[in-house]
């Protein structure tokens, strides 16, 4: 059984963990805020680019020329994989991870390249004998638009050059700060953009004029539809890690508290049990001194 003193220094262990779990929280929500802003305000972005992308497409008809449109055998496949640089967030780069060993599974790793950004990434993968081949940081801020345009801009070499041919992106989709889920999606080739036959027909039925031409248009648009991607994936990564980090931390603060909680009252029993003792033997030595 452990002692007084013993008893007292894990109170005090534990009330220092529980400041600074309670400190990671709030510079985790107020990070999150910030960070699910961001998101937010990037979503309606991406999904105009995906409507005008398909507009286009349906304009032009037929095939569409493009290097980032090229099909061939997949001899080499590429994997651009967002993690986080830091730990303390749950199962936030567990689950990413994981998802990313159940993608790599049908793969040689002779034929996997991996672009990783995060420290947990890159440390995971080399440890397994995979080749990365470019490493990024993350900032507690995140990515900028900048930042995600180099990204892409070296794996569209990579893809464009022969090195790979085939890529897919693995990020953290944000839902809430409780909710996160791994998702996957193929990112390069670029899957040809098709019109939506959801959509009621007075909505398909508008018949635009271009200028210039729909194909030149969609082939602009088609680098800025893929560095859109990246970054809309980075920002939903990094959102949720801070919803991640926030969770697990007020997780730990509360079962720091319960540890307090219980340690407390051990140390109260244990002092009772002790001062019981102590007056068991006063008494004892007063009865012995009067026989």
């Amino acid at each position: 059984m452990a002692t007084i003193r013993q008893v007292r220094q894990r109170i005090r262990v534990a009330k220092n963990i529980q400041q600074i779990t309670k400190a990671m929280k709030m510079v985790a929500a107020a990070r999150l805020k910030r960070a699910q802003e961001r998101v937010t305000q990037a979503r309606p972005y991406a999904f105009t680019m995906r409507e005008m992308m398909t507009s286009l497409a349906s304009a032009v008809g037929g095939q569409i020329e493009h290097p980032l449109l090229e099909v061939r055998p997949v001899k080499n496949v590429g994997f651009l994989i967002i993690s986080a640089d830091r730990g303390l967030a749950g199962s936030y780069n567990s689950a990413v991870l994981r998802r990313a060993q159940e993608l790599l599974k049908p793969y040689e790793k002779d034929h996997v390249k991996l672009y990783v950004a995060g420290r947990k990434g890159v440390q995971f993968f080399k440890r397994r004998g995979y080749n990365v081949v470019a490493e990024y940081a993350i900032g507690n801020t995140g990515v900028s638009f900048a930042d995600a345009r180099d990204i892409t801009r070296s794996v569209r070499e990579a893809f464009e050059g022969g090195e790979i041919d085939q890529l897919f992106l693995l990020y953290t989709r944000f839902y809430t700060a409780i909710t996160q889920k791994p998702t996957d999606i193929q990112l390069l080739p670029i899957e040809q953009p098709e019109q939506d036959s959801a959509k009621p027909a007075a909505s398909t039925s508008v018949d635009y004029i271009f200028v210039p031409s729909a194909d030149t248009l969609l082939k602009s648009l088609l680098p800025r539809y893929v560095e859109g991607q990246v970054y809309q994936a980075f920002l939903e990564s990094v959102a949720s890690e801070h919803g991640a980090r926030m969770t697990a931390m007020s997780s730990a603060t509360d079962n720091a508290g319960k540890m307090i909680t219980s340690l407390t009252l051990q140390l109260n029993r244990a002092r009772q049990a002790g001062i019981t003792r102590e007056i068991s033997e006063i008494v004892g030595g007063a009865e012995a001194l009067k026989g």
